[in-house]
């Protein structure tokens, strides 16, 4: 069973929290990415999670009609299948949907999803995002309402981001300031609107000063602690231990205390693509710069089909990828937790 069905996606998320440790969420753009993330979480053990955001999905869409919902439903179709190969549990996630997108391809997503549970099979994706950090926060939460709702009845867990995080994502873009961090005030606000799992299950991606994409330690204020904080003033008001299921997003360069820190607080889910997209391109870069007069027909020559096939130098991408996520599985502490 490579791909979770929802009993055993809840079940990963559950032996995750009490376990104190995370799964790397891979943003996906294609099949080779796609197998690049499935070799990483085998080559670890670990189970995982994969994802596509709104711009993966128009890339895999086609740049003919860029179609997002095409993208997405092909390569979870083709990972049902492929994934297959490999000893672990996956869970197809999507990634950030902000307000704009939601009729182009979460809630569409979710119908496709309705219409296999209603024929008695599992859903497409187990799980969606929605990013309202751009809307206020009583907006962002009467969406999440109607979202939770459709997602509980597909038997789909939904993520929400509550507040906003820092810099760029697919063209959701944040400042990086004193307000990319969530109050406990915005977790009951949460709570009261989404429940605490009787109206369905849902991953909180709280702030505590991350940022989105690429940043040279010390530019950020990392709080992790906050995240303590947040299940503490949540229990005490509803009288829950541990309420929230938390995602750390914008963990690029994060130090391994960092990343500890989240985990003894409850995330049990990280995204990784900005490292990942790195450890794919170099090598390739690499290959390129070393055999320039093999993969262009310099001066007239034939050039070396060998060298510019592109399985040649997709091989060593794959290859570099897989390793970035082995090595993602390590500082979540998910290597070799995966369902026997």
């Amino acid at each position: 069973m490579p791909i979770a069905t929802p009993e055993i996606y809840n079940e990963m998320l559950d032996r995750a929290k009490a376990g104190k440790f995370a799964y790397p969420a891979i943003n996906v753009t294609s099949s080779q990415t796609l197998h690049a993330a499935l070799r990483g979480f085998a080559e670890a053990e670990s189970d995982g999670i994969i994802q596509i955001s709104t711009g993966g999905a128009e890339f895999l869409g086609g740049q003919y009609s860029k179609d997002m919902v095409t993208g997405a439903v092909a390569l979870a179709e083709f990972a049902h299948i492929v994934a297959a190969k490999y000893d672990v549990t996956i869970a197809l996630h999507t990634d950030h949907c902000p307000k704009d997108k939601l009729d182009g391809y979460v809630r569409p997503l979710l119908d496709v999803s309705a219409e296999r549970v209603a024929k008695g099979e599992n859903p497409l994706f187990q799980s969606h995002m929605w990013d309202g950090s751009a809307e206020t926060l009583a907006d962002n939460l009467a969406i999440g309402q109607e979202l939770l709702a459709k997602a509980a009845a597909a038997k789909i867990i939904l993520e929400v981001e509550i507040t906003p995080t820092g810099g760029e994502e697919d063209g959701v873009t944040h400042e990086i300031n004193d307000e990319l961090y969530t109050t406990v005030d915005d977790a009951i606000r949460t709570a009261e609107a989404l429940g605490l799992g009787e109206k369905g299950r849902y991953l909180l991606a709280a702030s505590f000063g991350n940022v989105h994409g690429v940043y040279k330690p010390g530019n950020v204020v990392l709080r992790p602690e906050l995240l303590k904080d947040l299940q503490q003033g949540v229990a005490e008001r509803f009288g829950k231990a541990d309420p929230f299921d938390f995602v750390f997003h914008g963990g690029s360069g994060s130090t391994a205390e960092e990343i500890a820190t989240a985990l003894e607080n409850g995330v049990v889910k990280m995204n990784l693509d900005t490292d990942t997209q790195y450890a794919f391109t170099r090598p390739v870069a690499d290959h390129m710069f070393k055999n320039y007069d093999g993969v262009l027909k310099v001066d007239g020559e034939v050039g070396s089909k060998k060298t510019y096939d592109p399985r040649t130098w997709g091989k060593l991408a794959e290859a570099s990828m897989a390793k970035r996520v082995t090595e993602a599985c390590a500082a979540l502490r998910s290597t070799g937790t995966k369902l026997k």
